[in-house]
Protein backbone atom coordinates (compact mmCIF):
# COMPACT_ATOMS: atom_id res chain seq x y z
CA UNK A 1 0.00 0.00 0.00
CA UNK A 2 1.27 3.46 -0.87
CA UNK A 3 1.93 6.02 1.89
CA UNK A 4 -1.36 7.66 2.81
CA UNK A 5 -0.10 11.07 1.62
CA UNK A 6 0.24 9.78 -1.96
CA UNK A 7 -2.59 9.21 -4.44
CA UNK A 8 -3.62 5.57 -4.77
CA UNK A 9 -3.53 4.88 -8.50
CA UNK A 10 -4.70 1.65 -10.09
CA UNK A 11 -5.31 0.11 -13.48
CA UNK A 12 -7.97 -2.58 -13.76
CA UNK A 13 -8.47 -5.07 -16.54
CA UNK A 14 -8.98 -8.65 -17.56
CA UNK A 15 -5.23 -9.19 -18.15
CA UNK A 16 -5.98 -12.26 -20.24
CA UNK A 17 -3.00 -12.52 -20.29
CA UNK A 18 -1.05 -9.59 -18.89
CA UNK A 19 1.51 -8.33 -21.42
CA UNK A 20 4.19 -5.70 -21.93
CA UNK A 21 1.66 -3.16 -23.22
CA UNK A 22 -0.15 -3.24 -19.87
CA UNK A 23 3.06 -3.18 -17.89
CA UNK A 24 4.74 -0.39 -19.82
CA UNK A 25 1.63 1.81 -19.59
CA UNK A 26 1.42 1.21 -15.84
CA UNK A 27 5.10 1.99 -15.33
CA UNK A 28 4.95 5.18 -17.41
CA UNK A 29 1.95 6.42 -15.41
CA UNK A 30 3.77 5.59 -12.16
CA UNK A 31 6.83 7.55 -13.28
CA UNK A 32 4.82 10.47 -14.67
CA UNK A 33 3.00 10.90 -11.34
CA UNK A 34 6.17 10.15 -9.33
CA UNK A 35 4.37 7.53 -7.24
CA UNK A 36 5.95 4.93 -5.00
CA UNK A 37 3.75 2.32 -6.65
CA UNK A 38 0.86 1.70 -9.06
CA UNK A 39 -1.52 -1.24 -8.62
CA UNK A 40 -2.92 -3.63 -11.22
CA UNK A 41 -6.32 -5.08 -10.29
CA UNK A 42 -7.40 -8.10 -12.37
CA UNK A 43 -11.16 -8.51 -12.72
CA UNK A 44 -12.76 -11.75 -11.60
CA UNK A 45 -15.43 -12.05 -14.29
CA UNK A 46 -15.58 -9.03 -16.60
CA UNK A 47 -19.14 -7.77 -16.99
CA UNK A 48 -18.57 -5.99 -20.31
CA UNK A 49 -16.44 -8.60 -22.10
CA UNK A 50 -16.47 -12.23 -23.16
CA UNK A 51 -15.52 -14.88 -20.63
CA UNK A 52 -11.72 -14.95 -20.16
CA UNK A 53 -9.59 -17.71 -21.65
CA UNK A 54 -8.41 -18.98 -18.25
CA UNK A 55 -9.48 -18.81 -14.61
CA UNK A 56 -9.39 -15.66 -12.53
CA UNK A 57 -6.83 -17.27 -10.23
CA UNK A 58 -4.54 -17.96 -13.20
CA UNK A 59 -4.87 -14.40 -14.50
CA UNK A 60 -4.06 -13.06 -11.04
CA UNK A 61 -1.06 -15.38 -10.81
CA UNK A 62 0.26 -14.09 -14.14
CA UNK A 63 -0.03 -10.48 -12.99
CA UNK A 64 1.73 -11.33 -9.73
CA UNK A 65 4.51 -13.04 -11.67
CA UNK A 66 4.79 -10.11 -14.08
CA UNK A 67 5.31 -7.51 -11.33
CA UNK A 68 7.33 -9.67 -8.92
CA UNK A 69 10.63 -8.05 -9.88
CA UNK A 70 9.26 -4.51 -10.30
CA UNK A 71 8.74 -2.79 -6.93
CA UNK A 72 7.01 0.18 -8.60
CA UNK A 73 4.09 -2.05 -9.63
CA UNK A 74 1.93 -4.35 -7.54
CA UNK A 75 -1.01 -6.73 -7.94
CA UNK A 76 -4.23 -6.36 -5.95
CA UNK A 77 -6.46 -9.42 -5.53
CA UNK A 78 -9.61 -7.77 -4.16
CA UNK A 79 -11.78 -8.48 -7.22
CA UNK A 80 -10.57 -12.05 -7.55
CA UNK A 81 -11.32 -12.78 -3.90
CA UNK A 82 -14.69 -11.02 -3.93
CA UNK A 83 -17.92 -12.98 -4.27
CA UNK A 84 -19.54 -9.99 -6.02
CA UNK A 85 -19.65 -9.16 -9.75
CA UNK A 86 -16.61 -7.32 -11.14
CA UNK A 87 -18.28 -3.94 -11.35
CA UNK A 88 -15.80 -1.07 -11.22
CA UNK A 89 -18.16 0.80 -8.91
CA UNK A 90 -17.86 -1.94 -6.27
CA UNK A 91 -14.07 -1.86 -6.53
CA UNK A 92 -14.07 1.92 -6.15
CA UNK A 93 -16.35 1.68 -3.12
CA UNK A 94 -14.06 -0.94 -1.58
CA UNK A 95 -10.97 1.19 -2.17
CA UNK A 96 -12.63 4.37 -0.90
CA UNK A 97 -13.71 2.62 2.29
CA UNK A 98 -10.15 1.41 2.79
CA UNK A 99 -8.44 4.70 1.93
CA UNK A 100 -10.81 7.04 3.73
CA UNK A 101 -12.62 10.09 2.34
CA UNK A 102 -9.66 12.45 1.88
CA UNK A 103 -7.00 10.47 0.05
CA UNK A 104 -6.72 10.86 -3.71
CA UNK A 105 -7.89 7.80 -5.65
CA UNK A 106 -7.20 7.54 -9.39
CA UNK A 107 -8.45 4.97 -11.89
CA UNK A 108 -6.44 4.58 -15.12
CA UNK A 109 -8.16 3.48 -18.31
CA UNK A 110 -7.61 3.58 -22.03
CA UNK A 111 -9.61 5.85 -24.30
CA UNK A 112 -11.64 2.97 -25.77
CA UNK A 113 -12.83 1.97 -22.30
CA UNK A 114 -13.49 5.60 -21.38
CA UNK A 115 -15.70 6.17 -24.42
CA UNK A 116 -17.69 3.09 -23.40
CA UNK A 117 -18.30 4.30 -19.83
CA UNK A 118 -22.00 5.15 -20.40
CA UNK A 119 -22.57 1.38 -20.74
CA UNK A 120 -20.94 0.65 -17.37
CA UNK A 121 -22.89 -0.02 -14.18
CA UNK A 122 -23.70 3.32 -12.46
CA UNK A 123 -20.74 5.02 -14.11
CA UNK A 124 -22.03 8.46 -13.25
CA UNK A 125 -21.04 7.76 -9.62
CA UNK A 126 -17.37 7.11 -10.42
CA UNK A 127 -16.22 10.70 -9.98
CA UNK A 128 -17.82 10.81 -6.53
CA UNK A 129 -15.22 8.22 -5.56
CA UNK A 130 -12.16 8.76 -7.75
CA UNK A 131 -10.38 10.69 -10.47
CA UNK A 132 -10.16 9.13 -13.93
CA UNK A 133 -6.87 9.20 -15.85
CA UNK A 134 -7.53 8.48 -19.52
CA UNK A 135 -4.59 7.22 -21.57
CA UNK A 136 -4.83 8.67 -25.07
CA UNK A 137 -2.84 8.12 -28.24
CA UNK A 138 -0.96 11.04 -29.84
CA UNK A 139 -3.26 13.13 -32.00
CA UNK A 140 -6.47 11.61 -30.64
CA UNK A 141 -9.69 13.63 -30.72
CA UNK A 142 -13.20 12.84 -29.46
CA UNK A 143 -14.57 13.22 -33.00
CA UNK A 144 -18.34 12.70 -32.80
CA UNK A 145 -18.55 11.55 -29.18
CA UNK A 146 -20.21 14.68 -27.84
CA UNK A 147 -21.34 13.10 -24.56
CA UNK A 148 -17.88 12.08 -23.37
CA UNK A 149 -16.21 15.21 -24.73
CA UNK A 150 -18.62 17.35 -22.71
CA UNK A 151 -18.17 15.11 -19.67
CA UNK A 152 -14.38 15.46 -19.93
CA UNK A 153 -14.56 19.23 -20.37
CA UNK A 154 -16.92 19.62 -17.44
CA UNK A 155 -14.69 17.66 -15.05
CA UNK A 156 -11.28 18.42 -16.54
CA UNK A 157 -8.22 18.52 -14.27
CA UNK A 158 -5.83 21.30 -15.21
CA UNK A 159 -2.75 19.25 -14.34
CA UNK A 160 -1.57 16.12 -12.56
CA UNK A 161 -1.11 18.23 -9.43
CA UNK A 162 -4.89 18.70 -9.31
CA UNK A 163 -5.22 14.97 -8.72
CA UNK A 164 -3.13 15.29 -5.57
CA UNK A 165 -5.10 18.21 -4.20
CA UNK A 166 -8.54 16.58 -4.31
CA UNK A 167 -9.72 13.07 -3.38
CA UNK A 168 -11.92 12.62 -6.47
CA UNK A 169 -13.97 14.32 -9.14
CA UNK A 170 -11.66 15.10 -12.06
CA UNK A 171 -10.81 13.65 -15.48
CA UNK A 172 -7.28 14.01 -16.85
CA UNK A 173 -6.30 12.97 -20.37
CA UNK A 174 -2.68 11.83 -20.58
CA UNK A 175 -1.00 11.15 -23.91
CA UNK A 176 1.17 8.05 -24.30
CA UNK A 177 2.42 6.13 -27.30
CA UNK A 178 1.21 2.63 -26.37
CA UNK A 179 2.94 -0.55 -27.43
CA UNK A 180 1.00 -2.22 -30.23
CA UNK A 181 0.26 -5.39 -28.26
CA UNK A 182 -3.11 -6.97 -27.49
CA UNK A 183 -4.12 -9.93 -25.38
CA UNK A 184 -6.26 -11.16 -28.27
CA UNK A 185 -3.19 -11.20 -30.52
CA UNK A 186 -1.25 -13.19 -27.92
CA UNK A 187 -4.02 -15.75 -27.44
CA UNK A 188 -4.23 -16.29 -31.19
CA UNK A 189 -0.48 -16.78 -31.48
CA UNK A 190 -0.48 -19.38 -28.72
CA UNK A 191 -3.50 -21.20 -30.16
CA UNK A 192 -1.66 -21.45 -33.51
CA UNK A 193 1.43 -22.85 -31.82
CA UNK A 194 3.47 -19.67 -32.35
CA UNK A 195 5.57 -18.03 -29.66
CA UNK A 196 4.46 -14.75 -28.02
CA UNK A 197 7.92 -14.19 -26.54
CA UNK A 198 8.95 -10.52 -26.23
CA UNK A 199 5.28 -9.50 -26.10
CA UNK A 200 5.13 -10.43 -22.40
CA UNK A 201 7.57 -11.17 -19.58
CA UNK A 202 9.34 -14.51 -20.03
CA UNK A 203 8.10 -15.63 -16.62
CA UNK A 204 4.48 -15.18 -17.74
CA UNK A 205 5.13 -17.14 -20.94
CA UNK A 206 6.72 -19.89 -18.84
CA UNK A 207 3.60 -19.98 -16.63
CA UNK A 208 1.34 -20.28 -19.69
CA UNK A 209 3.41 -23.17 -21.07
CA UNK A 210 3.60 -24.96 -17.71
CA UNK A 211 -0.15 -24.71 -17.19
CA UNK A 212 -1.01 -25.28 -20.87
CA UNK A 213 -3.20 -22.20 -21.18
CA UNK A 214 -4.86 -20.73 -24.28
CA UNK A 215 -4.65 -23.96 -26.25
CA UNK A 216 -0.89 -24.37 -25.82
Amino acid sequence: MMPDTEPFVFMGGTFDPVHNGHLRTALEIQQWLDLPQLCLIPSKMPVHRDEPGCTSEQRLAMVQIAVADEPRLCADDREILSDKPSYSLLTLESLREELGPQRSLCMVMGMDAYLGLPNWHRWERFLDLCHIIVVTRPGYSFQDDTQMRNFSDRHAAQSAETLRQMPAGRVLLHELTPLGISATQIRRLIAKGDSPRYLMPDAVWDYIQTNRLYGF
